[in-house]
C-alpha cells in the first residue's frame, strides 16, 4: 500500500499553490492533483481537527474522524458542486464521520481530556495582545464546551460552528428535532453564562 502524498509532511509546501483560492485547489484536486489536495489539507486541517475535538470530546476520535474525512473527500471530490465551498463540504463530511464514531462508542467509554485548540487560526497580522486575548477567549470557550453533557456539546458545535439545521443535527445524532432544540437551548444558556466575562 503506497502512502498518499496528501497525508505527508505538514510543513508549508513550496509548490506555488499556497496563495491559490480554495476553488482552484478543489478543482485541481478533483482532477487528481495530490499536491493541490495536500494544500487544502494544510489549509483546513487545523480547523477540521478543532471542530472534531469539540464535537467528539476526544483527541483520538477527532484524529480518526479527520483522517476518514480526508480519505472520503479525496475519493468524492468530483461530486463537489461548488469548489469554493470546499471547507463547508469537508465540515459536513467530518460531522457525519464524527457522529458515526460517537454512535459506535460503548456507553462506558469515557471522554478523553482535550487540549485547548483554536477553531479559527489567528490572523498573522494580529498583535501579541490581540493573540493573547483571543487565545484566552478560545480556551474559555473550550472549557465551557467541555463542561457540557455530550449531546448538548454536539448540538452546539454542529449548529454554531458548522451551521447545520435542527433537522440535520437530529438526523446525525439519531434524536428528535425537539431534543436538539432543548439541548441547544440548554447549551447556549450554559455557554453564555460561562462566557459572561468575555462579553
Amino acid at each position: 500500500m503506497t502512502r498518499d502524498p496528501a497525508f505527508g509532511a505538514r510543513s508549508r509546501p513550496r509548490n506555488g499553490l499556497s496563495d491559490a483560492p480554495d476553488a482552484t485547489l478543489a478543482q485541481r484536486a478533483a482532477d487528481g492533483d495530490t499536491v493541490a489536495f495536500g494544500e487544502l489539507v494544510r489549509r483546513h486541517g487545523g480547523y477540521l481537527r478543532a471542530f472534531a475535538i469539540r464535537l467528539t470530546g476526544s483527541a483520538a476520535d477527532a484524529d480518526d474522524a479527520v483522517q476518514e474525512t480526508l480519505i472520503a473527500a479525496w475519493e468524492r471530490l468530483d461530486t463537489l458542486s461548488d469548489p469554493a465551498a470546499v471547507r463547508g463540504w469537508l465540515t459536513s463530511i467530518l460531522s457525519r464521520k464524527a457522529t458515526d464514531r460517537l454512535r459506535k462508542r460503548r456507553p462506558t467509554d469515557g471522554v478523553i481530556g482535550t487540549e485547548p485548540t483554536e477553531v479559527e487560526p489567528v490572523a498573522p497580522e494580529a498583535g501579541p495582545d490581540e493573540r493573547a486575548v483571543r487565545d484566552a477567549r478560545l480556551a474559555a470557550l473550550g472549557r465551557a464546551l467541555d463542561s457540557l453533557p455530550a449531546t448538548e456539546r454536539q448540538c452546539w458545535v454542529l449548529r454554531e460552528i458548522s451551521g447545520h439545521s435542527y433537522d440535520e443535527i437530529a438526523e446525525q445524532l439519531g434524536v428528535s428535532a425537539s431534543t436538539v432544540r432543548g439541548a441547544l437551548a440548554r447549551a447556549r444558556t450554559a455557554v453564555m453564562a460561562k462566557m459572561e466575562e468575555w462579553r
